[in-house]
């Protein structure tokens, strides 16, 4: 399962998604904050500010939302390049109010902090890069470059030296670590919202392939009568017919095309299911068929089912656990040098698989991530060449462990040099990477199945 198996949107082209609505919601909150401030300042406090040129910077904002608002409909979404202007337009209309209000020395410049925060959610790390520089260049020049704030009575307010320079350090540290914290949380955001989507995909194309399979073999069993008197029919045809050459021929080429449909609905049937019957299916044949995509492509993988003792018990065909286990058998293929083995075992209580490869194993850096969307990294062999056809590992790992653990699963990854499994002892030449998947057996198997649903009367194809 390769990352490019499933079209979904990566969290880069997010910054297209954000409606200009939104953001001019956003400013109108700041204005209205802003000319508060103007006014509390005023008529509370009597400071002696330009408010003319202060009333000016907060008006280019009103002007600006709305232009905006009658200009474009409601439902615009932004580019990632009109996204950073407007960013970068509340970064600097603030820093022109902070300028012409005491620059640092004002207790709202860590407002500043704000037009930042949202770059590193809603924007590319190139474009937030640029906003926090921008944004520390601006809080640098304003801790030097500013008009005075003043009392009615012409006093200046300021902080000491120190407090101011304090000041500014705590704005620069803010900017950078709310800017990268707010980056990081938001990437993990799209990783899983991306990885899911893809799950879901996932999910629907093999519930897709299994209804399309019962399909097919209710169809094969439906039309099997209906051939069989043809075929009959036309075998008697050919014996009456034996003074009317051309319409004995006729009647042998009847009893060959419906031989051929026969055969045509059998080779089809086999890719299916059998009909309601294959709610359920042996634990072995479930199995076999989620590597039977795998079994071609020239490595060898060996099954064992059990210790012989006993036939393996009936299992509900979820989807989810087959395509789960097929990504798992895909995974260990992929890295395996030459050989796969894959386990079942059982018990009253519990039904395990465990699926093995002689390959390099999971590198001990990534065993304890695995499962987590994207995760690119396994470690390789000793030739250091990575094996074709692979994109990345993250995601094929993730939807295999969310669809089994929807089925009540457990996974537990290990390499087979490791003593990570509470398991019997492992052959020598299985040293490569270890995936046990363990169900209470009361998840899946069919007795007592939460899923498990009744057969049911098999209803004919109209």
């Amino acid at each position: 399962m390769t990352d490019t198996d499933f079209p979904i949107q990566k969290g880069q082209n997010r910054g297209n998604w954000i409606r200009l609505r939104t953001l001019i919601l956003l400013r109108w909150g700041a204005i209205t904050g802003q000319l508060s401030a103007l006014l509390v300042a005023a008529e509370v406090y009597h400071l002696t500010l330009p408010y003319g040129l202060c009333f000016f910077v907060v008006g280019i904002s009103v002007i600006g939302n709305l232009v905006a608002s009658v200009i474009f409909p409601e439902s615009k979404r932004l580019t990632e390049a009109e996204n950073l202007l407007m960013v970068l337009f509340d970064l600097l209309q603030l820093g022109l109010l902070l300028y012409l209000t005491g620059g640092l020395h004002n207790p709202f410049s860590i407002l500043i902090v704000g037009p930042v925060t949202v770059s590193a959610v809603a924007l590319t790390a190139r474009s937030s890069l640029f906003v926090g520089s921008t944004a520390i260049v601006l809080v640098t020049l304003l801790s030097e470059f500013h008009l005075s704030l003043r009392t009615e009575d012409g006093n200046v307010l300021e902080v000491a030296e120190l407090f101011l320079f304090g000041n500014w350090l705590a704005i620069v540290i803010a900017v950078i670590f709310l800017g990268i914290y707010s980056r990081w949380i938001a990437t993990e955001m799209h990783s899983m919202s991306d990885a899911l989507q893809a799950t879901q995909m996932a999910l629907a194309r093999e519930q897709k392939l299994t209804d399309l399979g019962g399909v097919v073999a209710a169809a094969a069993h439906e039309l099997g009568t209906p051939l069989a008197t043809i075929k009959l029919t036309s075998a008697e045809l050919i014996d009456e017919l034996d003074d009317q050459p051309e319409l004995q021929e006729d009647a042998r080429l009847i009893r060959d095309q419906a031989d051929r449909c026969r055969d045509i609905l059998r080779s089809m049937g086999r890719a299916g299911k059998d009909d309601l019957h294959m709610r359920q299916a042996p634990l072995s044949t479930v199995i076999e068929e989620a590597a039977e995509p795998h079994r071609e492509r020239g490595k060898l993988i060996h099954f064992t089912h059990g210790d012989g003792s006993d036939l393996p018990p009936a299992i509900l065909r979820q989807p989810e656990l087959i395509h789960g286990l097929r990504n798992l058998v895909q995974n260990a293929v992929d890295f395996a040098n030459g050989n796969v083995w894959v386990d079942s075992s059982w018990d009253e209580t519990e039904i395990s698989v465990r699926i093995m490869d002689d390959g390099p194993g999971y590198s001990p850096t990534v065993l304890g991530r695995i499962g987590d969307p994207f995760m690119r990294r396994r470690r390789m062999a000793s030739d250091g060449h990575a094996r074709p056809e692979y994109e990345g590992m993250g995601l094929g790992l993730f939807i295999a462990k969310t669809l089994l653990e929807r089925t009540g699963a457990e996974l537990t990854f290990a390499n087979g040099s490791d003593d990570a499994l509470d398991s019997p002892e492992i052959e020598t030449e299985r040293t490569g990477a270890i995936v046990e998947v363990t169900w209470p057996r009361r998840k899946i198997d069919v007795p007592a199945g939460e899923a498990s649903q009744p057969l049911g009367e098999n209803i004919p194809i109209r």
